[in-house]
């Protein structure tokens, strides 16, 4: 009878095999690589898998040479530049076993000179969930029949730039550097160095079947503060540090933390929340209604905000009624311009009440204002009449709109 694999201590040999080939950013970054190795022994044990995403803002990162690695290390793998997602479907039902799919240079798939890669995206999508199936027509000709194909699979993906947010949310993200002048690695060799990968994959594969009914009943405790989709995303891999004990648990966790926080501080808000973001905190700023030309003056304004080039062109009052119909007021009704009356006429424009719902659902917190924004200016007299003034901390008055209109449109 055999010895008993020491999961710990093969994970250790897994990390210390990409340490001589790979130099990732983090230690983060290596802990939860060797678990998305691991991982992909077990994928008839989880109900989900986690993406693994090597993107770098600029070639010779090492994005490449880690999926080479990752290749040795996993089942089935088949490395991949492009695909279609027929074919994707039909490597998924034809392996024998899980596929693990490396695709490279995925930025030529949802890069911004890429064409229509929907259904690819689709099969990354869904294929993260265990049970998931296309409907694809099956057959030649016209003699053709709809037939069901799985898409359930690990997936390792390489490139430049970033990968669309719904792929994202469903990922590790390990963001790649070139290497600085002190950080050495080995010279990777396939005739070499494959064999000793593949030695360390088939330890991986007797170590999993010795923990598979461990792993398949395993309900990791998540660190504080992950849920929702990230406790999704690593929850296989936390299972697997908790079946390999030692370290591996406690290492796992500060990585999951260390990498979701990261990932949430890379995230781009989507053009729509910061528009949002920025009507709440840069132009409505405590007014109760504001008319689209004043809108979009303070809007076009904004030196760092993108709204002066949107494809080429700047923010009109189409397009800002377009980015805010995609969001509902807290009558759920779509947000739309409304009548705003005002000394000069009756023109169309937005009111804080029809965003406010979406601002609390969608936007950061507020920034934090200062003990005096929450004191208000004595008013002014304009002409005999009583004007409101705002205070100068906690109010923004759009470029060429004079004080009496703001006082109007409050």
């Amino acid at each position: 009878m055999s010895e008993p694999i020491d999961g710990a201590a093969l994970l250790d040999q897994v990390e210390a095999f990409h340490r001589r080939f790979n130099v990732f950013p983090t230690e983060a970054a290596y802990a939860a690589v060797t678990l998305w190795d691991a991982h992909a022994h077990l994928m008839d044990a989880f109900d989900g898998t986690a993406r693994l995403a090597f993107l770098s803002p600029e070639p010779g990162s090492g994005k490449s040479r880690a999926l080479e690695i990752v290749e040795t290390l996993t089942p089935n793998a088949a490395m991949l530049v492009n695909a279609s997602a027929n074919a994707l479907f039909r490597l998924v039902e034809a392996s024998e076993g899980t596929p693990t799919v490396l695709f490279d240079e995925i930025d030529t798939v949802f890069g911004p000179k890429a064409g229509d890669n929907e259904p690819v995206r689709g099969f990354l999508n869904s294929g993260y969930r265990r049970g998931a199936k296309s409907l694809r027509c099956v057959g030649d000709g016209a003699n053709q029949t709809a037939g069901w194909f799985s898409s359930f699979c690990a997936v390792a993906m390489a490139g430049l730039g970033s990968l669309p947010d719904t792929i994202l949310t469903r990922s590790v993200i390990i963001r790649m550097r070139k290497r600085a002048p002190n950080e050495k690695v080995e010279p990777y060799r396939r005739r070499l160095h494959e064999k000793q990968g593949h030695a360390l994959r088939d330890r991986l594969a007797e170590w999993a079947a010795t923990v598979h009914d461990q792993v398949a009943e395993a309900w990791p405790e998540m660190p504080e503060g992950v849920s929702d989709r990230p406790a999704d995303v690593w929850e296989p891999l936390l299972a697997v540090a908790d079946a390999a004990g030692g370290h591996w648990p406690e290492r796992a966790r500060a990585a999951c933390v260390e990498l979701v926080t990261a990932s949430q501080d890379n995230e781009e808000a989507s053009l729509g929340i910061r528009l949002l973001t920025d009507l709440r905190d840069r132009v409505f700023c405590g007014a109760d209604r504001m008319p689209t030309a004043v809108i979009l003056e303070a809007l076009l304004g904004m030196d760092d905000a993108p709204w002066a080039d949107l494809d080429d062109k700047p923010l009109n009052a189409r397009m800002l009624a377009k980015l805010l119909g995609q969001y509902v007021t807290p009558r759920n009704k779509p947000i739309k311009p409304r009548g705003i009356r005002t000394p000069s006429g009756f023109p169309k424009g937005y009111y804080a009440e029809d965003l406010a719902d979406a601002w609390e659902r969608y936007c950061p917190p507020p920034p934090e204002k200062s003990a005096t924004s929450a004191t208000s200016a004595t008013p002014q007299v304009s002409d005999g009449e009583p004007v409101a003034e705002t205070p100068s901390d906690s109010r923004h008055t759009p470029p060429g709109t004079d004080t009496p209109s703001l006082a109007l449109v409050r």
